[in-house]
């Protein structure tokens, strides 16, 4: 089994061996016809020859690449080196083969001519491996430099919600504290710090189960309910196979919190908000639909006018899910407003718990 770097690239000794290894059996093939001991074992010397030069090569190709040079500069340097390092690897070849200082010039030359250029292509591989393997290992680096910005980028964006939202819920404590009403404001705080709890202790991840972040929804929305009274109620409907699918941490609280203050909020009677979600051509779908004024009328969240939460929405589902992530608004002509989600779907099958599909 080859040993591999960091990024999975194997050593230099192992690519080696195994070319090496693979051109000797090519050379043996090739004088397996005549079927002689001695152009064996002929063949043999001269692989050895080569292999011996290649490694001597090895540190003055390492030195030229340490250059910067030009590809046509490293070229013309490497067939130099070869050409020097193969002379002398034939020579030392012939000896060994005829065992006694007789050369055949010819031979010789012919010899030199083969080897410096195996060689010579021999260096031009390890150039091509080396820049391809400096290349593979900065491809890496930057996707995991891009893969942590992207990271901090949606960590930020999230710590951005949660203070937006605590500076809300206080506010409404404060609220029920002038009101007298000093029950409301101890439960309040209490769901409050459950709600924080669920929000802060657990790891910061890109993406959570649907029915964990419905999950964070209800303990959000009893808060309002506290605040509000008689007047917000919940309707879900939850399609049961859309609960593992991904999506991000606190993706809906923004949503349901601008629903509250820009229509529920802004209506006497107390309004409705609903939550819808399905599955459908391989594409998650959450709509996030609430009563309040009609669209025009002064009040309300014009479509040009989108606060923080809708604005990190976005931008999370940009960063996220690219052109693949959608959230649209719509208000309907008998007023309240909508916004639709559309994610590509995904499971997360870990953490997955009983959620109610109606509240």
């Amino acid at each position: 089994m080859f040993k591999r770097d960091e990024v999975g690239l194997p050593s230099f000794w192992q690519l080696q061996w195994l070319g090496w290894v693979a051109f000797y059996f090519v050379l043996l093939l090739a004088v397996l016809p005549y079927r002689r001991a001695e152009e064996f074992r002929n063949q043999t010397i001269a692989c050895a020859a080569m292999f011996v030069a290649s490694c001597v090569l090895r540190p003055v190709c390492r030195s030229l690449l340490r250059g910067a040079l030009p590809w046509i500069a490293l070229e013309v340097r490497a067939l130099a080196w070869s050409v020097a390092v193969g002379t002398l690897a034939a020579f030392v070849t012939e000896l060994a083969i005829l065992r006694a200082v007789r050369l055949v010039w010819t031979d010789l030359l012919v010899n030199v001519l083969q080897i410096s250029v195996m060689l010579f292509l021999w260096c031009t591989l390890y150039f091509s491996i080396k820049q391809w393997q400096q290349s593979a290992r900065e491809r890496e680096r930057l996707q995991r430099a891009e893969s942590e910005a992207r990271d901090a980028h949606l960590s930020a964006l999230r710590y951005q919600l949660n203070p937006h939202f605590l500076f809300n819920s206080l506010n409404a404590v404060s609220t029920l504290v002038l009101r007298g009403e000093a029950s409301g404001a101890t439960r309040m705080l209490s769901q409050i710090s459950r709600l924080l709890r669920a929000s802060l202790d657990g790891p910061i991840v890109a993406e959570i189960p649907l029915s964990q972040e419905l999950d964070f929804v209800k303990e959000y929305l009893a808060i309002e309910q506290t605040r509000l009274g008689e007047r917000l109620q919940v309707v879900f409907e939850i399609a049961p196979e859309s609960l593992p699918a991904a999506v991000p941490g606190m993706l809906l609280q923004p949503l349901l919190e601008n629903a509250v203050r820009h229509g529920i909020g802004r209506l006497r009677q107390g309004g409705a908000i609903a939550i819808q979600t399905a599955v459908e051509h391989e594409r998650l779908r959450i709509i996030v639909r609430n009563s309040g004024p009609r669209h025009g009328t002064g009040a309300g969240l014009g479509q040009n006018r989108r606060g923080i939460g809708l604005s990190n929405t976005t931008e999370r589902l940009k960063r996220l899910y690219g052109s693949e992530g959608e959230l649209a608004l719509r208000w309907p002509d008998g007023g309240g407003c909508e916004t639709m989600i559309r994610l590509p779907f995904k499971k997360i099958v870990d953490h997955i718990e009983e959620t109610s599909c109606a509240q």
